[in-house]
């Protein structure tokens, strides 16, 4: 047998499935701000064939409402790819933090199950791969519930988006970061991993206080790595 075969990471359909409904509660609120973006859209001018497709191929809800705010008889190009990269940017954080798993897949397979990749289907991946247990299934089921749900909620918006005009008015807002923080949670909680949590919240506060907007996802993310980076784990805790 190929040693190199043993090693490749081979994503299980049943379980892609389980994992697209698992997702799905988290989903439905998902749809509000799908619907918001939908109505800001229209309201902005954008036709709504343009604003479904930016859905489609963007997927990337604080980014879209981020290009609403620039949106007009002539786009900023550069400022809108400095918001854009700025926002995303713990995208690669998040897909390093898996790399140990993707390495395992085809390069195709790889890349193409990043393109549905999200704060929420990757939490549950980050905590699975903390308590031992791989799960890519959920970047590619997870994902295609959120993006299924993400497209819905514009169509609602263009559509029909007086029905849910702001969502935050409902505290729809505090449902994403409520479930992130409960991955957090259910992760291993040892000193190591405890500081780091902390080193992160601290310097994400102070960027966000005192740094440009939507920098403290990134400076808190690089805080807690350096944590990690330098309090190296035990090979006896490793998995």
């Amino acid at each position: 047998m190929n040693p190199s075969a043993e090693t490749t990471y081979r994503l299980q359909p049943a379980q892609v499935r389980s994992e697209f409904l698992r997702l799905l509660p988290i989903s439905l609120f998902v749809v509000a701000f799908g619907a918001a973006f939908g109505l800001a859209a229209v309201q902005k001018g954008i036709v709504p064939l343009e604003a479904t497709l930016m859905s489609v191929l963007v997927f990337a809800g604080a980014s879209q409402f981020a290009a609403l705010e620039l949106w007009g008889d002539q786009v900023a190009l550069l400022p809108l790819m400095a918001i854009t990269f700025a926002i995303n940017s713990r995208h690669i954080l998040m897909g390093a933090s898996l790399y140990p798993m993707l390495r395992q897949m085809r390069t195709p397979q790889r890349y193409g199950i990043l393109l549905v990749l999200s704060d929420a289907n990757w939490a549950i991946a980050a905590q699975d791969y903390q308590n031992g247990r791989r799960n890519l299934e959920v970047i590619l089921g997870g994902g295609a519930a959120l993006w299924v749900a993400w497209l819905i909620g514009t169509l609602l918006g263009v559509y029909f988006g007086g029905l849910l005009q702001d969502p935050k008015s409902l505290g729809l807002d505090m449902v994403l970061g409520c479930f992130l923080l409960a991955m957090a949670l259910g992760g291993r909680k040892n000193p190591r991993v405890l500081v780091a949590w902390a080193v992160a919240a601290g310097a994400a506060m102070a960027a966000y206080w005192w740094l440009p907007p939507h920098t403290h996802v990134v400076v808190g993310a690089l805080a807690g790595g350096v944590v990690g980076f330098f309090w190296l784990e035990r090979t006896s805790d490793e998995h």
